[in-house]
C-alpha cells in the first residue's frame, strides 16, 4: 500500500517573517545597516549577502526537516560576516590578501561584543569559511550556514543571484508567459 505526503510548500513570508522576530535587534543595529555600505561579493553588499544566506538556510532547515534551532540559526547567519569593513579596500591600515581565512575570527569578536551569542551562533560565525577554517563546525546550525554561505557565495561571485528573475523577464519579453500588444518580442 503506497501512502502519498504531501508536500508543504515553503512560504516566503513565513521565513521573512522569523528572520524580523528573530533577528530583530541585529537587523536594527548601526553596525549591521553600515554593512550596506560594503561589498561582499561582486555587486552585493555584506548586508545583503546576509540576509540571503539566513534565509538559504532558514529555507533548507525546512525543506530538508534538519531540527535546526531557527532562532540560533538566523542569528548565527545574519551575523557570520560581521567583519564591519570593506575587505576590498587595499588602503585600509589593516588589508590583510587572505580575508577568507581570518574574517570569521573578527566577525565573531566584533558580534560578540555587539550581541549576546549562544554557543550555537558562535560555532556558526567562527566556523561558516570551513574547511579554511581547519576546524569542522560542531552544531548543525553552523553546517546548515556554511552550505547556504557557500551557495549563495558561488551566485554572487558568478553574478548569477537574480538569474530567476531575468529568466522570468526574459519569458514576458519574449512572450513565452503573454503577449504583450498581440505580439511576440524578440529575446
Amino acid at each position: 500500500m503506497s501512502r502519498k505526503i504531501k508536500k508543504r510548500k515553503i512560504s516566503t513570508l513565513e521565513i521573512r517573517k522569523a528572520i524580523r522576530e528573530h533577528g530583530e535587534d541585529i537587523l536594527k543595529h548601526p553596525n549591521f545597516l553600515k554593512s550596506a555600505h560594503n561589498i561582499q561579493h561582486g555587486d552585493v553588499s555584506v548586508m545583503k549577502h546576509s540576509l540571503k544566506v539566513a534565509y538559504a538556510a532558514a529555507w533548507l532547515n525546512k525543506k530538508l526537516h534538519i531540527k535546526c534551532e531557527e532562532r540560533d540559526l538566523i542569528r548565527g547567519a545574519l551575523l557570520h560576516d560581521y567583519f564591519l569593513y570593506d575587505w576590498h579596500d587595499t588602503s585600509r591600515e589593516d588589508f590583510n590578501p587572505l580575508h577568507g581565512f581570518y574574517h570569521p575570527g573578527v566577525a565573531y569578536r566584533n558580534a560578540s561584543k555587539d550581541f549576546n551569542l549562544s554557543p550555537r551562533e558562535a560555532d556558526i560565525i567562527k566556523k561558516h569559511m570551513w574547511p579554511m577554517t581547519i576546524k569542522p563546525p560542531r552544531c548543525r546550525e553552523a553546517w546548515v550556514v556554511t552550505a547556504a554561505d557557500k551557495y549563495i557565495s558561488t551566485l554572487e561571485s558568478l553574478r548569477l543571484h537574480n538569474r530567476s528573475r531575468m529568466i522570468k523577464l526574459r519569458r514576458r519579453i519574449s512572450g513565452q508567459d503573454s503577449v504583450h500588444h498581440g505580439q511576440e518580442l524578440n529575446r
